[in-house]
């Protein structure tokens, strides 16, 4: 799998405030990469660095090889950045300020010319190529900032909270681009919503207070929601010692006389050998019911976990 992106101990300091504090990690072509975490957590902070918008305090990134400081111009060439304000200029049509952006790349211009036409297909911006900018949705303003990123095909497409404002079927479609664009180039998206990232994104880091607090792919994630927790309720009182002795039970909770909570391995699931128990026991068997937590669980936990 081809390394696009080597961030290592990155530290970002504004006097003696501390934005970004020993942050590293990688991204692989095929990846979207969610870097999720509330307002003011060092998102967009990392994002300029990794682009070389903003010097990193200390710190080194390699971009497909090359050193961000060292060999700007050859890196930046390999990225797409969507900064949290696209970067448009209103006064132009949708074609012109594209076909400015292509020049800016340094393409040619029957190389611009084909570079515009399919980033506007893949950005479904067909319909507005002669409009001004000025005048259109913000969601086709959203469309035409990740066009602008991609225009010169990179390796390494950079998002910074490309779906804020938009609707809810705005969402849904930038999303589906997003999940189209990871497919042959590597991506970050930076947002704050859980959502996107479960929806949009191969794996996840969470940043807290400059500092990364999970990194896991979306299927290590989606098993860390898996609890291992079953909701018992009962007519009658059941036997805990009996049912502790089941195979996969580690341990029982009494929620009142009726109502147990179960936890268990997450290798093995004791649902059938319970229910077979209670109901074998005539304890009356009401419901049982597997517990997950959310992304929001998981995301609340952490941070409250790392607070101070």
């Amino acid at each position: 799998m081809s390394l696009l992106i080597a961030a290592e101990h990155l530290y970002r300091h504004y006097g003696k405030y501390c934005a970004v504090n020993d942050v590293s990690f990688s991204l692989a072509k095929g990846q979207v990469l969610g870097f999720l975490g509330p307002n003011g957590a060092g998102k967009t902070t990392t994002m300029q660095m990794l682009t070389g918008n903003l010097a990193a305090s200390s710190g080194h990134i390699k971009i497909n090889g090359f050193d961000i400081q060292r060999q700007a111009q050859q890196a930046k060439a390999c990225i797409g950045y969507l900064p949290d304000t696209p970067p448009l200029y209103r006064e132009l049509t949708t074609d012109e300020f594209l076909s400015y952006c292509a020049r800016l790349h340094g393409l040619d211009s029957p190389a611009a010319t084909l570079a515009v036409k399919q980033a506007k297909a893949r950005c479904g911006l067909g319909e507005v190529g002669k409009r001004l900018i000025g005048n259109l949705s913000k969601g086709y303003q959203q469309r035409i900032g990740i066009a602008q990123a991609i225009l010169h095909n990179p390796d390494i497409i950079i998002l910074d909270e490309p779906t804020v404002g938009l609707d809810p079927l705005q969402i849904r479609d930038i999303r589906a681009l997003i999940r189209e664009l990871g497919a042959d180039h590597g991506v970050i998206l930076s947002t704050h919503i859980l959502s996107e990232v479960q929806e949009s994104c191969s794996h996840v880091q969470i940043i807290h207070q400059g500092q990364l607090i999970l990194s896991e792919s979306i299927a290590g994630l989606n098993a860390r929601m898996d609890t291992g927790i079953l909701l018992v309720t009962t007519q009658q009182p059941a036997d805990v010692n009996r049912l502790s002795a089941i195979a996969g039970v580690n341990r029982i909770e009494s929620l009142d006389a009726q109502r147990i909570r179960i936890h268990h391995s997450l290798t093995t699931n004791p649902s059938e050998a319970l229910a077979e128990t209670i109901i074998n026991a005539g304890w009356g068997l009401q419901e049982i019911t597997p517990a997950k937590q959310s992304m929001e669980d998981i995301f609340i936990l952490l941070t409250q976990q790392n607070n101070g």
